[in-house]
């Protein structure tokens, strides 16, 4: 495949991005046969027919806190995993928001279009995400009576830096809980809050 999907007036029926430094770049094709991949050495497509099920999903991750990713299920297929971020250097990745949202969106229409009958999730699975929310809010709630605590001591420095780090917290755990709520969704009706803005 040598249609780079990232250069201008690409096809937005492709798209490629790199997983890891040193490994091979990930690139995908929608064709009129359904979905080809190559990874290296590694090449397959997948009949649109085939899937069976889609995710998506926002995962932060430590050098990019904008991170979506895409899992697709399919008879006679390894998971495929889509990322919207690339690695470009040992500390910087580049965010693809623009030609991931793109190839998603183009990959549902042909679903869609196809009759494609394939279960269409979004967000966290269920046992990881409502055992999460609780020590989400068990964490917010410790964090807010070491707060009081410390007013009540009078330790205002020590509240002050609770408080900054329950910001955070609240920021960071929150954002991610709140876009990744489980649920199932239809082919023209895509959440925004697991699709990048672009």
């Amino acid at each position: 495949m040598t249609n780079d999907p990232t250069s201008p007036g690409a096809d937005i029926a492709a798209y490629a991005y790199r997983p890891s430094l040193l490994g091979a770049p990930w690139e995908f094709r929608i064709t009129a046969g359904g979905l080809e991949w190559e990874a290296g050495r590694k090449t397959g497509s997948v009949a649109l027919r085939d899937i069976r099920r889609i995710r998506l999903s926002f995962r932060p991750a430590n050098m990019q806190t904008r991170r979506y990713v895409t899992e697709i299920w399919a008879d006679n297929a390894p998971k495929l995993q889509i990322v919207s971020c690339s690695w470009k250097s040992m500390v910087v990745q580049e965010r693809l928001d623009g030609p991931y949202a793109a190839f998603v969106r183009e990959l549902h229409a042909r679903i869609a279009q196809a009759g494609v009958h394939a279960r269409l999730e979004r967000g966290s699975h269920p046992l990881v995400y409502w055992p999460g929310l609780v020590v989400f809010a068990a964490v917010t709630l410790g964090l807010l009576a070491l707060i009081v605590r410390a007013l009540q001591a009078q330790a205002l420095g020590g509240a002050a830096f609770i408080g900054v780090f329950c910001i955070l917290f609240l920021w960071q755990s929150g954002n991610f809980f709140r876009r990744n709520v489980p649920g199932v969704y239809r082919p023209d009706a895509l959440p925004a809050t697991l699709l990048p803005k672009g």
